[in-house]
């Protein structure tokens, strides 16, 4: 069976202004140069994921999880390496890897003024969606997270952060995607909406076949949802493998936080640059 994923010698570098040096100035305008430089966003990635697996990559907010998801979406180019997605190439063939996946991020924009029920309309007719298939499926999704019925014609700017990343679930999934881009979708939620998104994540997988690929930075949600699991850590994968398997480094009492503190030396709270 063709892998939904293959990521070969991956790289994204990114040139990041430094602070002035004010040894070096321009001869034409006497002004102090602002020095730059490169950030290995994503260094030399190898991975694969089957089809129908969930697989998450963890890692501190800087490691490179969101650079990998945009680059598997083709919302940037690589630098190096190949992506691709059922056989598709992201960079030669990006319109045919954007007909099979969607993606989910932390920072989902919306249009405010408009309602729940607006958004997801004016969604399904970008995908093609008919209206009366569009409505009936958004109702099923939404019920599905927990979503009450009668804050559909709710405005954006009236829905709670845990109802808006739900609209949000629900429109990624209204052109049922195979592969599903889950970039740390429950940050921020309460504990109730995040076990809504979680269940639904579950049940995506289970009932429809869907290949997930999910980014986050806490432990319990990727031992719970999980086939495997990748540590990244300054754009580098450190480990892959399933939970159990990271645990039983630890003797198998260790918990997946304290095996990616001792490959890398530090917490998942922790920031990158």
């Amino acid at each position: 069976m063709e892998p939904a994923v293959v990521c070969r010698g991956v790289s994204k570098h990114f040139r990041k202004r430094a602070q002035r040096d004010s040894g070096r100035t321009s001869r034409a305008s006497g002004f102090s140069l602002a020095r730059s430089e490169v950030v290995k966003a994503v260094d030399s990635v190898d991975f694969s994921v089957a089809g129908g697996e969930v697989f998450g990559i963890l890692g501190c907010n800087g490691s490179g999880k969101s650079t990998l998801i945009r680059l598997i979406s083709t919302l940037l180019l690589p630098d190096a390496g190949d992506i691709a997605v059922f056989g598709c190439d992201v960079v030669r063939e990006r319109m045919a890897v954007r007909r099979l996946i969607n993606r989910v991020s932390v920072e989902a924009s919306f249009y405010k003024k408009l309602s729940a029920r607006e958004n997801l309309m004016y969604a399904a007719r970008l995908y093609g969606v008919s209206p009366a298939d569009a409505d009936a499926r958004a109702r099923h999704i939404l019920g599905e997270l927990g979503f009450p019925a009668g804050r559909m014609n709710d405005s954006m700017t009236d829905l709670s952060r845990g109802m808006q990343q739900k609209v949000a679930i629900a429109r990624a999934f209204l052109s049922s995607p195979i592969l599903l881009l889950l970039d740390e979708p429950t940050t921020g939620l309460d504990p109730r909406s995040k076990r809504d998104v979680q269940r639904f994540i579950r049940y995506l997988v289970e009932s429809h076949d869907a290949t997930v690929i999910l980014t986050t930075h806490d432990m319990d949600e990727a031992d719970a949802l999980c086939d495997r699991v990748a540590f990244i850590d300054e754009g580098r994968f450190v480990a892959v493998g399933a939970p159990a398997e990271h645990k039983a480094r630890g003797g198998g009492v260790a918990s997946l936080e304290e095996v990616f503190i001792d490959l890398t030396g530090h917490g998942l709270e922790e920031e990158q640059r």
